[in-house]
């Protein structure tokens, strides 16, 4: 535990990709818009904006699912170089405030301001004044959410919004969490959600009547996790050094790969495109493992990985396709490849990676 109060700020832009068009184009304030595939070719929606959500379009959502559900939607395939900029000008205003900034995509990050002297201290000034700059500077808006910790920061950055301000102060973090969904804790999806409920847990208060051995009993490692979180503890600090740990590809095809022989066809192109990712990340790092991620046609998905120092042969990844096949063994809509990564004491300096070797 530190000594002093931490201070966090978890700043979010609000529907980053579609607000930059928006801001570039007027226009497109006025009408559903997305980010995202073509329809016709299975593709996927990044985000939408708010009048797009008010149908039920969601982000991930198959485009073809979001144009049935709002037909008048116009989707857009964004502009990666313009997000990018976007993002490098508000990581800037960020840094104004304090150095330690944890980005965790293009458009959210954790800001630690417990030591930082302007605003007087104030982290809720601080707050605002970063969302007020964004929004003259960058020409978007970002909700904005102010704890003692990094779990409540991101909780509470969602709050109010879009385009809001949630402050959880110290002496209310027991009462703020104690009435907290458990689903909004991080990594409850639907299904652990449903397990929950059926001992009788919705709200982290409910989840407080056990104690730590058993929901590691119940739960395994996430139930240690669990624990601290429903009592809103959470010692995290905010790192400015966070590792790349994976690297993949993916691809999502038109018609699906009907069979084995269909998807190992597929491989290398698949590959190619990975091993140029591979040689674009810094050399610091090692290869540790290996991974093949098939999605089938009735959209559940798997990986399977090795563990292993480095990647051998293509055949190693036909071989973890094939294992990957055999679950199902039914049309697959979707394959990636990927690498697990090191960190850079496993490796040593100046060490190439190497997908083959």
């Amino acid at each position: 535990m530190p000594e002093y109060q931490r201070k966090i700020i978890h700043a979010d832009c609000d529907c980053f990709f579609a607000a930059v068009e928006m801001r570039d184009d007027p226009r497109l304030q006025q009408v559903p818009m997305a980010i995202g595939g073509d329809p016709g070719r299975r593709g996927v929606i990044s985000t939408c904006n708010y009048l797009a959500r008010r149908f039920g379009v969601r982000s991930a959502m198959a485009s073809a699912t979001a144009t049935k559900l709002c037909p008048q939607l116009l989707i857009l395939p964004g502009n990666m170089d313009k997000y990018r900029q976007a993002s490098e000008q508000i990581g800037a205003i960020f840094r104004q405030y304090t150095d330690l900034v944890e980005p965790l995509s293009l458009d959210e990050a954790f800001l630690d301001v417990s030591h930082s002297i302007h605003c007087g201290g104030s982290a809720t000034r601080m707050a605002q004044q970063i969302r007020q700059q964004v929004y003259e500077q960058v020409g978007i808006t970002i909700s904005a959410g102010v704890a003692p910790n990094k779990f409540i920061a991101k909780i509470a950055s969602d709050w109010n919004k879009p385009d809001g301000l949630c402050v959880i102060t110290p002496a209310e973090v027991d009462a703020f969490v104690a009435r907290l969904p458990v689903a909004r804790i991080y990594g409850v999806g639907p299904a652990m959600s449903a397990k929950l409920q059926q001992r009788g847990v919705q709200t982290c208060q409910d989840l407080r009547r056990f104690e730590r051995a058993e929901l590691r009993l119940w739960l395994g490692s996430f139930g240690e996790r669990l624990y601290p979180m429903c009592r809103g503890i959470d010692d995290r600090p905010v790192r400015i050094d966070r590792r790349r740990k994976s690297v993949s590809v993916e691809q999502t095809y038109l018609q699906d790969l009907t069979d084995l022989d269909s998807c190992i066809d597929a491989l290398p192109v698949l590959m190619q495109r990975l091993q140029r990712r591979v040689e674009a990340i810094h050399s610091e790092y090692s290869i540790t493992g290996t991974l093949v991620k098939l999605k089938f046609d009735d959209f559940i998905q798997t990986t399977v990985e090795s563990n292993s120092a480095g990647v051998g042969s293509p055949d190693l990844f036909q071989a973890l396709l094939a294992q990957g096949f055999q679950r199902r063994s039914r049309p697959v809509r979707l394959l990636g490849v990927g690498v697990r990564l090191g960190e850079p004491d496993q490796v040593s300096a100046g060490q190439q990676l190497s997908l083959f070797c």
